[in-house]
């Protein structure tokens, strides 16, 4: 299951979407840049031609802004469809994963007939990223994976993996011909733990990427990869034709290049995560991990499970994510967006109303 289905929600509680506060979903909470409207304007005289089926003109921007070819770039319709077509163009057989994370890596791998090896963090670590031992799967005389799969930072734990330790399970995958696959969906909230310009010296990488979290374009699905050249190549072939519309292009672009509203983006999460953060804390029973993604990692005290909660949250208009069904995780675990300081209030007050009737 995942979060930001505003329209089934709509249906079962008989709201209008104006009237749901959605946390379910971890998207940046000002929207997207006021300069995405004026392009998507711009964008309907090309309406009546296809799309760029080469995206050359995001392309050529990423590779600007991360220094790299534009050879070594695909965009993709999200990274979803991205993720999905890597198990097919590797031959992957064996993924290894490091979890509790995103459910759509398994069910790639599986959907292409390989099998998963899943490491999942451990509750008593804080859910920190399990790298050493993955680093104990990759070296011999084991029997090796061909993908290691890692996000960065990752859902729904929040946590992130220093680029050091990446560098050094990229280095071990380029020594046992294994791929290592970063999801850097969220790291626009932590730039300094990217490894996406690396990808030109560490031949074992490849860099997902979306413009659906921190842009605020989750309607648009615009996700890129980048990696080697080649690898690139083959999954382009593998696309649909004209993957990714052409006002979805347009959005992206307009997005990227807007580096006021990166700003203010920026500026807002660190003053907001830290408040919303604090207020889930003093609440009786609740354990707030620490993230340095747009969302947090909350668990719930046990006379409240996930499910109940999110249940109840619903009926008042307030979508969060039960995380109680991921592996790894609680049956009290959640997973709650941040967003502005009057939702993240309401927030706060249903969750404090709910443990109050469940006393």
């Amino acid at each position: 299951m995942h979060g930001g289905n505003v329209y089934e929600a709509a249906r079962q509680t008989g709201r209008p979407l104006r009237e749901l506060v959605d946390f379910s979903a971890s998207i940046n909470p000002l929207g997207p840049s006021p300069s995405v409207r004026r392009a998507l304007k711009a964008a309907l005289e090309q309406a009546a031609h296809y799309p760029d089926p080469d995206c050359v003109a995001i392309r050529a921007a990423l590779a600007e802004h991360f220094d790299l070819g534009a050879e070594n770039l695909v965009i993709g319709n999200g990274s979803t469809e991205l993720i999905h077509l890597l198990p097919v163009v590797l031959g992957i057989r064996h993924a290894v994963i490091l979890g509790p994370t995103f459910s759509e890596y398994a069910r790639a791998v599986s959907a292409a007939g390989g099998r998963v090896t899943v490491l999942n963090a451990r509750r008593a670590e804080r859910y920190r990223p399990p790298v050493e031992r993955a680093v104990e799967v990759m070296r011999p005389p084991r029997s090796h994976p061909d993908a290691v799969f890692v996000c960065n930072p990752n859902s729904p734990t929040g946590q992130a993996v220093l680029p050091e330790d990446l560098s050094r399970l990229a280095k071990l995958a380029a020594q046992r011909d294994i791929r290592l696959i970063v999801d850097e969906t969220f790291v626009e909230y932590c730039g300094k733990r990217s490894v996406l310009r690396a990808v030109n010296s560490l031949s074992s990488l490849l860099v997902l990427r979306s413009f659906t979290k921190f842009y605020a374009l989750p309607g648009f699905r615009v996700g890129y990869l980048a990696g080697p050249s080649k690898l690139v190549d083959r999954i382009r072939e593998r696309q649909p034709p004209w993957s990714v519309n052409t006002f979805a292009q347009s959005a992206a672009l307009a997005a990227l290049h807007d580096r006021r509203h990166t700003r203010n983006s920026l500026g807002f999460m660190n003053g907001e995560r830290p408040y919303l953060a604090g207020a889930l804390g003093k609440l009786p029973g609740v354990v707030v991990y620490p993230s340095e993604a747009n969302f947090l990692l909350v668990e719930l005290p046990a006379i409240l499970p996930a499910s109940v909660a999110a249940e109840k949250l619903r009926r008042q208009g307030i979508l969060i994510r039960d995380c109680s069904s991921v592996p790894g995780l609680t049956e009290t675990a959640v997973r709650v967006a941040v967003r502005t300081r009057a939702q993240n209030r309401r927030l706060v007050a249903g969750l404090r109303s709910l443990l109050e009737e469940t006393r």
